[in-house]
């Protein structure tokens, strides 16, 4: 069986939870492909990547970073993503573009959970993935426990490519299954060919049937081969490790060190002969990468503090030059980046990643071509689930925040800015603490606008118990004409929900008809804040009786007399405040749902009932009734108590009566 390695340039996510080595990986890579003098450090702030000062400050990454890489004849695009689950939007546009993700993680099985969304989405997206177990170094327990709980978090068939060589306790080298050959690690070195330790022989014939078998289940031939005891030739199974590979149907696994280079030519080897060419992510897509027509997808936008404006791009077919059109605009420039550098290019073609320039009206997730451009669908975007309130240190800021945070919005689509009508409050929402403090920073170290934040306000309301009738005269004499206004309104309560309902009964003209929307008027103007110091729901008004002066009265005069008339009796009437209830939903991995359980006791939630989370073994789905006030930030302590892998979705359900120290509470903070 002949193995054709694919050809043509193709583009690599590097992907994982926080702190699991992925920038240094890429570092790595870049060193070991001389696309960098010397290998730099996420640590000392040299490396390629995470070059804003929000990455270098957090020594994290908060967007995804772009390189390019040369090894032997392969052309490959690596796009760094994000490891913290409030920057995840970026790794899943990035996901969009690319032929194969490499998930980086850490050999401490106690955390492998942390990566059963990320193993899910991939699954679920189809997209052939490595695993790359980095820092083995410091490693301790056993690989295949270790491969065991991976294999428990993942519906994919993992395969164990190699098992480590020990020597005095260390992880000195590595067994290849596939090719049966032993290396010796050497730092900043290719690994050398050593002869099969004699110790290690039990183990790695151990393994090595382990992963044939796992092979087997796809193949019946390698499966008739096993049942009668035949070596399957190396060639049948690189093939079978290709073709499972690209079909989604195994996930091999790797081990190494990036720090010392151990391993990483073994996982670039793998890359170069194992993942599928462009075509295969373009028909994933729904496009033909044989086809002239250019098509491209925008996977990141990027903006610089002078505006400018660089649109991340996958070619899924066609070639594009620069100066070429798509139906938003021309072109301003092509360039291949790396890191915070650019190189300027005249065309690029299928399967390439580079960014175009001057692309105004382009936005994330939109597919471009020269007749139409297809824009990114909603459902495309992770919903909110932490907000803050802003306010600009300066009064005369207010137009700059509105400018600034559309760019903001522009750069990041997992970030959704609303003025809240109830509160008059500007509100970002995003994924969490750290997502909207890395956006204030970009506002203040790229705009130069400094922004304070705050706990956004309850749209607390109040609505009434019982009803009253009320009369109320507005008179007031001056030079020349008058004013005058005598209304009788009765005041009642409407089931919860109704919202307001003005009558009236006006029998014989004591109020012309003129000067009765201005009753209303006055009313609802009243209701804007209650006796308890918020806007009343859920009240019917009718006028009924009122008197009239010829000369004097209004449509003013009848507007005041009314706003009398309710500011004494509401009152009267047993004011009650109403507090907004969110339906939320709250997915989490089965063995933690007690520990939920208790978050959402602590935070006045009622519990409506769980059920298994459809499509997620070992997961579980609560769905609850919980305040508004205990849900802004509901997600840090869910996070917590779930290895950061819990989320919810939450909806506006109804308004409750809140009484007792919760309601005085309220109310003190209110005056």
């Amino acid at each position: 069986m002949v193995v054709d390695k694919p050809k043509g340039p193709r583009s690599i996510a590097l992907v994982g939870p926080y702190s699991s080595g992925k920038t240094t990986l890429l570092e790595a890579i870049l060193h070991i492909c001389n696309e960098t003098d010397r290998k730099g450090s996420v640590t000392a702030g040299t490396s390629c990547g995470d070059s804003s000062k929000e990455a270098r400050e957090r020594q994290m990454s908060v967007e995804v970073n772009t390189a390019h890489a040369h090894y032997l004849d392969d052309d490959f695009t690596i796009l760094d993503c994000p490891g913290s689950i409030e920057f995840f939007q970026e790794t899943e546009n990035a996901l969009t573009g690319v032929d194969a993700a490499v998930v980086v993680c850490e050999p401490d099985k106690d955390r492998v959970l942390t990566l059963s969304p990320l193993l899910k989405t991939l699954q679920e997206r189809g997209l052939p993935t490595f695993i790359f177990v980095n820092k083995m170094d410091k490693a301790y327990g056993s690989v295949h426990d270790l491969f065991n709980s991976l294999q428990a978090v993942t519906d994919r068939a993992l395969v164990l490519r190699q098992v480590p060589i020990f020597k005095d306790n260390i992880i000195s080298g590595y067994v290849d299954l596939a090719s049966e050959r032993a290396y010796v690690y050497k730092e900043g070195e290719a690994s050398r060919i050593i002869d099969l330790p004699p110790e290690m022989a039990e183990e790695e014939g151990t393994s090595r049937f382990a992963m044939l078998e796992k092979l087997a289940d796809f193949d019946d031939h390698l499966m008739e081969e096993l049942l009668e005891d035949i070596e399957p030739e190396r060639e049948e199974i690189y093939a079978l490790l290709q073709n499972d590979l690209r079909e989604g149907l195994v996930t091999p696994v790797f081990l190494g060190s990036a720090e010392n280079d151990s391993g990483v030519r073994r996982l670039l080897k793998a890359l170069r002969h194992e993942v599928p060419a462009a075509d295969v992510a373009a028909t994933r897509a729904g496009f033909d990468a044989a086809s002239d027509q250019p098509v491209a997808q925008i996977l990141k936008t990027y903006m610089s503090s002078q505006g400018g404006k660089l649109s991340l791009a996958r070619i899924w077919s066609g070639e594009i030059k620069d100066g070429d059109s798509f139906a938003i605009g021309r072109i301003g420039g092509i360039f291949r980046l790396q890191g915070a550098k650019s190189e300027k290019l005249d065309r690029a073609g299928p399967g390439e990643i580079v960014a175009f320039g001057r692309l105004d009206e382009a936005r994330t997730g939109d597919v471009l071509m020269s007749d139409k451009t297809i824009n990114s669908p909603a459902e495309a975007v992770l919903p909110p689930v932490y907000s803050i309130a802003l306010v600009p240190e300066k009064r005369d800021d207010e137009v700059k925040l509105s400018a600034v945070l559309s760019k903001i919005l522009e750069e990041d689509n997992s970030l959704r800015a609303e003025h809240k009508q109830e509160t008059q409050e500007l509100i970002l929402w995003g994924q969490g603490e750290i997502h909207l403090n890395v956006a204030l920073d970009r506002m203040r170290n790229k705009y130069g606008l400094n922004v304070k934040s705050r706990r956004p306000k309850v749209a607390y309301k109040e609505a009434i118990r019982k009803a009253a009738t009320q009369h109320a005269r507005y008179k007031k004499q001056s030079g020349g004409h008058g004013q005058f206004g005598d209304v009788h309104i009765e005041i009642k309560p409407l089931p919860r929900g109704s919202g307001f309902n003005f009558e009236e009964k006006i029998v014989g003209g004591s109020v012309p008809r003129q000067y009765i929307p201005a009753v209303e008027h006055g009313v609802k103007e009243y209701l804007a804040e209650g006796p308890l110091g918020f806007p009343v729901v859920d009240v019917s008004v009718t006028l009924f009786d009122g008197q009239f002066h010829s000369v004097d009265s209004s449509e003013n005069s009848f507007r005041s007399a009314a706003r009398i008339a309710m500011s004494e009796g509401m009152p009267k009437c047993d004011p009650v405040l109403l507090e907004p209830i969110y339906k939320v939903e709250i997915s989490m991995p089965s063995e933690h749902t007690s520990k939920v359980n208790s978050i959402v006791s602590g935070r006045r939630g009622q519990i409506l009932g769980f059920d298994a989370r459809d499509g997620w073994e070992g997961w579980d789905v609560l769905v609850a009734m919980i305040p508004e006030s205990e849900v802004h930030d509901l997600i840090v302590d869910l996070r917590s108590a779930t290895l950061g892998v819990g989320t919810y979705r939450s909806e506006f359900d109804h308004l409750q009566e809140l009484t007792g120290q919760y309601a005085e509470k309220v109310l003190q903070n209110r005056n």
